[in-house]
């Protein structure tokens, strides 16, 4: 294999890992604290807003029930206004991070769903305001559902760059599909997919170790 064709690799995987981290990164950002507020704001709950919370519930499933690559073409006037194009890296993350924000908020709310109610109530028996109970129980308590869902949302990153780099995102799919399928080397296919196993592996073996760690503490 040339040189050429393994800087050609190299970019193509730097490319990945930019988009997966700045996506994860943002949508991680937007997405714990959307998944906290579902929580919430369910009736019977600490900051109970049946509407807001219905609404929330709404866009939270609309923006899930969405196909990746119909997202991407959707959104091209958007992505292009954000970042002024609408293929490379940059424009690649922008859908990305849209579809992983309603992704990892259910997964959060999941993970809150999974605490016992007796430790909010303890906690407001001790006057603890709503900000309080978020930060000092809530958040905590799920800290190892949350790294678990982080992880989960970052492996499905990975995959949805792939397809990303297939309609002019850049990364290992763009390289898959330009070099791999298009010019009929399956070498280069096989090279693209053994990188994306390894990240996705790496991915998770990060995320389980945060995990035992965080159980432990």
């Amino acid at each position: 294999m040339s040189s050429a064709m393994l800087n050609l690799i190299l970019e193509a995987t730097l490319d990945t890992l930019y988009m997966v981290a700045l996506s994860g990164v943002i949508s991680a950002a937007l997405g714990i604290p959307l998944g906290v507020l579902l929580y919430v704001t369910r009736p019977r709950q600490i900051l109970a807003q049946p509407v807001l919370n219905g609404a929330l519930s709404l866009i939270t499933n609309v923006g899930r029930s969405i196909p990746f690559i119909i997202l991407m073409v959707a959104i091209i006037p958007f992505t292009r206004m954000l970042v002024g194009s609408s293929i490379g890296t940059n424009a690649a993350a922008v859908p990305l991070t849209i579809a992983a924000i309603p992704f990892i908020a259910r997964l959060v709310e999941g993970a809150l769903n999974e605490l016992s109610p007796g430790l909010v109530e303890a906690a407001q028996s001790m006057g603890a305001t709503p900000w309080q109970i978020i930060t000092k129980v809530l958040l905590p308590e799920a800290r190892g559902g949350i790294f678990t869902a982080l992880t989960v949302t970052a492996v499905t990153l990975v995959s949805y760059s792939a397809m990303a780099g297939a309609v002019g995102g850049g990364g290992l799919g763009d390289l898959g599909i330009r070099y791999g399928y298009n010019r009929f080397n399956p070498t280069i296919m096989l090279i693209t997919v053994a990188i994306l196993v390894v990240m996705v592996q790496a991915f998770q073996s990060l995320g389980d170790t945060l995990v035992r760690r965080s159980n432990h503490k």
